[in-house]
């Protein structure tokens, strides 16, 4: 059974265990640059913390940009093929999730292997908050509704336009909205 890595961004402290254990897992080093996730933080209000880790898309735009068809797909993870990676960094540019990174130390990309020879991603075991989890990936398509369904619960209103007219749809007042006053 595959599995694939899942975020919850409301439960990133943002302590980067996560980064630190990549970095020593993949390149024997505590350094979090050559990890192959990062934690982003969004500042001031509100405050955003999340994990971003591959996606493992099923037509990944990274392979479709490589010129030398380095990146591929083997078991349902993206993998690069350091022999036949140039470094042109294309890939980087055409991730649509900012997923793959770059370190001057380092000849090619760095980009989540799901930890192939590990079993369960190092940044999986060492999340105290379980921001980043495992799951296989039959359950992925429920986890993706569910946070289309959250997204909507969170919000309190909308605008939108409708015959050139700007309009405001709200989801948590009780008060009723302009339109509804006419």
């Amino acid at each position: 059974m595959r599995r694939q890595l899942a975020v919850v961004p409301e439960r990133c402290s943002g302590c980067r265990l996560c980064e630190i254990a990549c970095a020593v897992h993949r390149e024997g080093v505590n350094n979090p640059k050559k990890a192959r996730i990062r934690v982003i933080s969004v500042y001031p209000h509100p405050v955003v913390r999340m994990p971003v880790v591959c996606s493992q898309c099923g037509d990944p735009k990274c392979g479709v940009a490589c010129p030398t068809k380095a990146i591929y797909r083997k078991d349902g993870v993206v993998r690069i093929n350091k022999e036949e990676c140039i470094a042109c960094y294309a890939c980087v540019e055409a991730c649509p999730f900012g997923a793959i990174y770059v370190h001057s130390e380092i000849e090619t990309p760095l980009k989540c292997d799901l930890c192939e020879d590990n079993g369960q991603p190092m940044c999986v075991k060492v999340c105290p908050t379980e921001a980043i989890v495992f799951i296989p990936e039959h359950v992925f398509g429920q986890a993706h509704r569910l946070n289309n369904v959250l997204s909507y619960a969170h919000m309190k209103e909308i605008e939108y336009m409708e015959k050139g007219e700007r309009k405001r749809l709200r989801y948590a007042d009780n008060e009723p909205s302009d339109q509804l006053k006419k």
